[in-house]
Parts: structure tokens; C-alpha cells; sequence
């Protein structure tokens, strides 16, 4: 009986655990995909929630790499090559940061892989950076969101849009 007891307590203790660790998560893991003229554009990215912060110039400051998103950099992958903000990108997987300013942004695709954050990032390893000038939305969007569409790739959050222009 005292056996029985014990696994029992142990069971739901690790039932309790698991289901625990679901809950509380602050941010989500997207990926994002669309084929695009024949090509398949894919983000990875971590979706961070605005929660009534001061966004860009605070919680991401200016003049600084920042990972485009949360935990680990924002990847992106190109199954064809693209002219990605005018600038030519082969076929592959790349890292994505971005250094925010107030009138223009550096948008920068990095050879570097699976990194967590901006903390290891090396700018020896930079495959192309482009500049880009932020619009302001009308509306605030409460999640980091990062869409591939026709002819580019938006990114909004809070109340700025940043698009890139692709080319296949």
C-alpha cells in the first residue's frame, strides 16, 4: 500500500510538472512561410508581446543589434535565390537582426546559425545589411509579427512597419 501511495504521489507530481511548464510562456515560436513565385520563404522567430512598453528606443534601444525578436534570433530561409532589399541573397538559411533608429533601420542577414539572441553576434559573419525607413502604423500591434508576402517582408510591432522589398 505504501508503494502504491508513493508511485502514485510521484505520478502526479510529474503530471503537475508537465503541465506546468505550458503555462505562464510570454512569448510563442512562429514560422511563418509562404511560397512566393515559386519560392518558399520560411521566418523562425520568437513573438514577444508589447504589454504596454515602450518598445523601440527602450525596451530595444537604438543603435543597436537586436535579434528581431525574442530568445533565439530570428532565422530566415530562402529555398531559391532572392534580391532581398536590393541586394542578391543565394539559396539558404540566415540569421536576421536588425539595428533600430528612429527614421532608418539596418536590416541584416547574418551567415552565423543558431544563436541565442544578439549575444554572440559577429559582424564578420554579415552576408548583406540593408537600409530600410520605418513607417508609422495607426494602430498599435500587440505582437512582434513577421509576414513574407508577394514582393516582401514585413515586420510590425507596437506602432512601427518595416518592409523589405524581395525580388525572385
Amino acid at each position: 500500500m505504501k508503494k502504491l501511495f508513493s508511485l502514485t504521489l510521484l505520478m502526479l507530481l510529474g503530471a503537475t510538472t508537465i503541465f506546468a511548464q505550458g503555462m505562464g510562456k510570454e512569448k510563442q515560436r512562429a514560422s511563418p512561410h509562404e511560397t512566393v513565385t515559386g519560392t518558399n520563404v520560411k521566418v523562425t522567430y520568437g513573438r514577444p508581446y508589447k504589454k504596454g512598453r515602450e518598445i523601440f528606443g527602450t525596451l530595444e534601444a537604438y543603435g543597436k543589434v537586436w535579434r528581431l525578436g525574442a530568445d533565439e534570433a530570428t532565422e530566415i530561409t530562402f529555398d531559391k535565390g532572392v534580391v532581398f532589399g536590393g541586394k542578391q541573397v543565394s539559396a539558404g538559411t540566415y540569421t536576421m537582426f536588425a539595428i533600430p533608429e528612429k527614421t532608418e533601420w539596418t536590416i541584416i542577414l547574418n551567415k552565423q546559425l543558431k544563436q541565442w539572441g544578439a549575444f554572440s553576434y559577429d559582424q564578420t559573419k554579415d552576408l548583406v545589411r540593408i537600409k530600410v525607413m520605418p513607417k508609422t502604423l495607426s494602430n498599435v500591434v500587440e505582437q512582434l509579427t513577421i509576414t513574407p508576402k508577394e514582393n516582401e517582408l514585413v515586420i510590425e510591432w507596437d506602432k512601427t512597419n518595416i518592409t523589405i522589398p524581395m525580388k525572385f
